[in-house]
Parts: C-alpha cells; sequence; structure tokens
C-alpha cells in the first residue's frame, strides 16, 4: 500500500475527460477501503475540485450540499459530471453528479465567490482547557493491540492523524454519554500550498468522525457487533482560509437521533482561534437490539 498521503493526492489529481467534447467531465481513482466502499470523504473532496475546475480562478468554493445515493466501489474509478448552473458578478453555482458503472454515487451541489469585504463575526472557539495534540495519543496508539483490517488502516493508513480529546470509541464508550465530543486532525505530512487543494483536503476529513457524538451520547463504540453506518447527505461552509497541515480543531456536537438516523454538525478551528468552516451531516445509524 502507498504512502497515505501520496494516495489522497493522486485522488484529488483529477483526469479531465471531457476536453474532446467540451464537456466538463472528470475522473479520479477510488482510494482502498477495507471494507471495499468507497470512504465518503473521498468523493466529497473530488466532486468539490471538478466543480472547482470550472469556475474563474478567483472565486473560491463558500458552501456546498451533497447527497450520498449509493455506495462506492474501491475497484472502480469514479466519473464526475459537473453542469455550469450559474455565473454571476459575485457568485458562480455548480452541480456535480458523481457516477460508476453508470449510475449515480453522489449528487452535490457548491456555490463559490470571488473575495469581497463584509460583516465580519464567528463562534467563539470552546473557551475550556483543551490539551495540546502533541500530548494526545495517534489512532494508532490508541487502537494498539487490535488486530483486525480496519484497526490496522485506521492507525496506519489514513492520511490524516486524528487526536480524540476525550476517549475515543474505537473500542469502547465507557465514558460520560454526552453527545459532543472535539478532536485534533492535520495530515500526516505536508500538502502543496494550493489554497484550493486544502479546502478540498478539508472536505475528506470533514467525513471522518462527524457521526460520533451519536454513539458517544448512547455509549455505543465503533466496535459495536452488527452496528451499521452510512453518510446519509453531507453540507458544509468554508469560512476562512487554512490549512490543512497545520493542526486544526474539529468540535462536534449531535442534536438529534431518531429513526435509525442521527444528525451531527461540527465546527472547525484554527490553533489561533479562527472559525475555518463549519459542517452538517444526518447518517444512518443502526444498532441491533
Amino acid at each position: 500500500m502507498s504512502d497515505p498521503l501520496s494516495a489522497l493526492l493522486k485522488a484529488l489529481d483529477l483526469t479531465d475527460t471531457g476536453a474532446r467534447t467540451s464537456e466538463d467531465i472528470f475522473t479520479g481513482p477510488s482510494q482502498w477501503m477495507p471494507q471495499g466502499r468507497v470512504f465518503g470523504g473521498q468523493v466529497l473532496a473530488q466532486s468539490i475540485l471538478a466543480a472547482t475546475r470550472t469556475v474563474a480562478d478567483d472565486r473560491t468554493a463558500h458552501s456546498m450540499h451533497g447527497y450520498f445515493l449509493r455506495p462506492g466501489d474501491v475497484d472502480q474509478p469514479i466519473t464526475f459530471s459537473v453542469d455550469r448552473i450559474h455565473d454571476g458578478r459575485s457568485f458562480s453555482t455548480r452541480r456535480t453528479q458523481a457516477y460508476q458503472d453508470g449510475q449515480p454515487i453522489l449528487s452535490m451541489i457548491a456555490s463559490f465567490q470571488d473575495a469581497d469585504e463584509g460583516l465580519d463575526h464567528q463562534a467563539p472557539a470552546p473557551d475550556h482547557d483543551l490539551p495540546d495534540p502533541e500530548s494526545l495519543p495517534t489512532a494508532a496508539e490508541a487502537l494498539a493491540g487490535l488486530d483486525h483490517p480496519i484497526a490496522r488502516f485506521w492507525g496506519s493508513q489514513r492520511p490524516f492523524d486524528i487526536r480524540h480529546i476525550e476517549e475515543p470509541v474505537y473500542l469502547r464508550a465507557d465514558g460520560p454519554r454526552v453527545a459532543h465530543q472535539a478532536v485534533w486532525m492535520r495530515t500526516i505530512g505536508p500538502m502543496p500550498d494550493d489554497p484550493k487543494l486544502h479546502q478540498a483536503a478539508l472536505a475528506y476529513a470533514s467525513d471522518y468522525t462527524i457521526l460520533e457524538p451519536t454513539l458517544r451520547a448512547h455509549g455505543v463504540p465503533w466496535v459495536t457487533p452488527g452496528l451499521k453506518m452510512a453518510s446519509l447527505d453531507h453540507a458544509m461552509w468554508w469560512h476562512r482560509p487554512a490549512r490543512v497541515d497545520e493542526w486544526l480543531l474539529y468540535a462536534q456536537e449531535s442534536p438529534n437521533a431518531v429513526g435509525g438516523r442521527g444528525l451531527s454538525t461540527g465546527r472547525v478551528y484554527d490553533r489561533d482561534g479562527r472559525l475555518v468552516a463549519s459542517i452538517a451531516q444526518e447518517g444512518m445509524i443502526r444498532v441491533p437490539r
């Protein structure tokens, strides 16, 4: 298996396959995953980059809303078709459809804006004392001793270093049953300087732990026999530029769970306390009785 960060950059390096027909069509590889299903964050990141390739260079993504329609197959590449819905004086809107075998696996609409002045405020970063990421155990350390393909993958083959501030719910959920948590995250190595690549990589990472507050609220660890989880939709708003190869705080909470679905929201802050992005996702969460 190749270096995880190199594999991520390869997945985000889309090929323009519509150039000869003047269509906005791109293709990208699927990253290997131990369960054979494409990671949702990968498709989100690739879809936003495909849309980005069709807008003016001075416009950057500020929001996206996507629906996961079918599980993706890691053994097949993904085709991305982009519709240029609207180009205005300040904003551009794009729809990206991701396909495998002619079937859509993700449908996303994204909006882009050129640089502009305006009102400026943000929700403050968590004000309680938080441990520095360097003092927290890595995923590999948290999963040490567990000989399982998914544990080995999470511990050493993800392109992001994810460090839980609370005790992670990988193997057990013995702590307080609260519907919130926070993690520090950054890529495992330096990234190229392209800000749009950092935006896409942040979308990638935003799908990692977003549903865990629902599990934590009910004392359900990832290793629960028969647990089934899948992302249903994903919304993201980019507020301020940030580098994903520097530590970011991802504060998450779950305001609701009902009907086999859990809703989670998240805020991403840099180490200076600037609000970088906001995220919302609903997922299917089925726990055996």
